[in-house]
């Protein structure tokens, strides 16, 4: 019975740790050690002693990179311990309901108001890549905060502001345009930025239109204009309460990691 105990308190810690990287670059970074060590131990039951001893080197070198090449994902892992998230699994729904609300609300104002805004929610794909060069905020979501960055004399106003379900990660941040054909002339580089994001990313990206005053969603290369008050409040609930607001079976858990673990490099 000790021994079953041990083996499942290491597991779900192992569990809890790739579920933690699920999202990130470290994740194609930890498959690439897996398929070394797993050509490793082909070439050593096939008695290829170069190769044995080449891979062998090569993974012995790795053990003192990966420290340094996995140290944002380090750091933020460390950082989920020590705010007692490890072991979390939803948001409550009366946060998320708040959460909601104020995105919304500072959404429609700035509709109202015809202040220019481009907003990305960040959901399994990590956008580290693009805010890790751009001004780091790290703050609780907020109405007013929200308005504030996005104030026409505001120095952040121009560039993206990315958020997860919990906090807003950085402001001012550059994405990538996306150029297809069908994009209408109408559309400016906000539109272009969002959808951009939306190709190579699962982020919802919201945009608030200064000319034409009104809210419009970038979402796996396309674009839903004019989204109404109803259907936004409903896109942001469905955001803030849902992949973790939903208890899942431990089957199910285990199927999600493994599909997120090996989907292909161009998702993550």
């Amino acid at each position: 019975m000790r021994t079953f105990f041990d083996i499942f308190i290491v597991s779900l810690v192992i569990y809890r740790i790739l579920v933690l990287m699920v999202g990130t670059r470290a994740i194609q970074l930890l498959k690439g050690v897996l398929m070394l060590l797993l050509f490793y131990l082909l070439a050593s039951m096939l008695q290829l002693r170069l190769v044995s001893w080449l891979l062998g080197k090569g993974l012995w070198a790795l053990s003192f990179a990966i420290p340094i090449v996995f140290q944002p994902e380090l750091r933020k892992m460390l950082e989920e311990i020590g705010r007692g998230n490890l072991w979390r699994h939803k948001i409550p729904l009366d946060e998320a309901k708040n959460l909601s609300r104020q995105v919304a609300g500072a959404l429609n104002y700035m509709k109202i108001n015809q202040i220019g805004a481009l907003l990305a929610l960040q959901q399994e794909t990590g956008l580290g890549e693009y805010w890790r060069t751009a001004v780091h905020l790290g703050a609780e979501v907020s109405q007013e905060l929200l308005i504030s960055i996005f104030w026409k004399d505001n120095p952040l106003h121009d560039g993206a502001l990315i958020m997860d379900r919990e906090n807003l990660i950085a402001a001012g941040c550059y994405l990538p345009l996306a150029d297809a054909p069908e994009i209408s002339r109408w559309y400016g580089t906000r539109h272009r930025a969002a959808l951009g994001l939306s190709e190579v990313s699962d982020a919802l990206v919201l945009i608030v239109s200064e000319e034409r005053g009104e809210v419009s969603l970038a979402f796996k290369g396309h674009l839903s204009k004019n989204l109404k008050e109803p259907q936004l409040e409903k896109l942001l609930l469905h955001y803030f309460s849902g992949r973790e607001a939903v208890r899942r079976t431990w089957r199910d858990r285990f199927q999600r990691l493994v599909q997120l673990f090996w989907e292909s490099p161009a998702q993550l």
